[in-house]
């Protein structure tokens, strides 16, 4: 019997779509660290899933085979306000990096940096943190900080980048914040939680650059 052909939707990924082959899709997602993607069987579900986010379709799935989401809207709760939100942007993973960090309930920019010729969204996710870490001392503030990168909170709690891009002339000015990130890290306490944004059930960080 014939294998069922199935639908690919990229969501985030170097190019976004619906592909008919796991090879096209492989393409726009393999390497690339933040790529949003699922399979479907027909068209018709794809193209649907596409008009909405990634977030929506996982949930759906969730629901439909278990009944109900790992998370729970009441369980996770709301964002706090009064709190900054930071994210990064990168065109092409490696490349083209930016970030930046903005109050959270009024979306007001407070720190922007880049763009750096070559880096991965991490790098910056990682250095927004930090910059956010420093900000907020300067200012003797204890407002906890929105991150939506699992990778980066926790090389902020390890101090420690694992990333495999190779340093070289290119990126070697965003190295030395990486290096100069870690090195505050090791040197400087702080009160301030570090706290998931829950995209699923928030919509995006309110630092999100709004490129997908």
């Amino acid at each position: 019997m014939a294998k069922k052909p199935k639908f690919y939707v990229v969501w985030k990924g170097r190019k976004t779509g619906v592909f008919e082959t796991w090879a096209e899709a492989e393409e726009q997602v393999k390497g690339f660290e933040t790529a949003q993607y699922k399979s479907f069987e027909s068209r018709k579900e794809a193209d649907d899933a596409f008009k909405g986010n990634y977030w929506q379709s996982v949930q759906k799935t969730q629901n439909g085979a278990t009944g109900k989401s790992s998370k729970s809207a009441a369980l996770v709760g709301k964002p706090l306000q009064e709190s900054i939100s930071v994210d990064a942007a990168c065109a092409g993973n490696p490349g083209k990096l930016e970030y930046q960090g903005v109050e959270t309930s009024t979306k007001r920019v407070l720190f922007a940096m880049g763009p750096f010729p070559e880096g991965t969204v991490n790098i910056g996710e990682f250095l927004a943190i930090v910059h956010g870490l420093a900000f907020l001392q300067k200012h003797n503030s204890t407002l906890p900080i929105y991150s939506d990168s699992k990778t980066a909170i926790s090389w902020i709690k390890n101090k420690a980048v694992k990333t495999k891009l190779e340093r070289n002339a290119k990126n070697e000015e965003l190295f030395q914040l990486v290096d100069r990130g870690i090195l505050w890290l090791q040197n400087n306490k702080y009160s301030n939680k570090i706290l998931k944004w829950e995209t699923e059930f928030w919509g995006e960080n309110p630092a999100d650059y709004g490129r997908k």
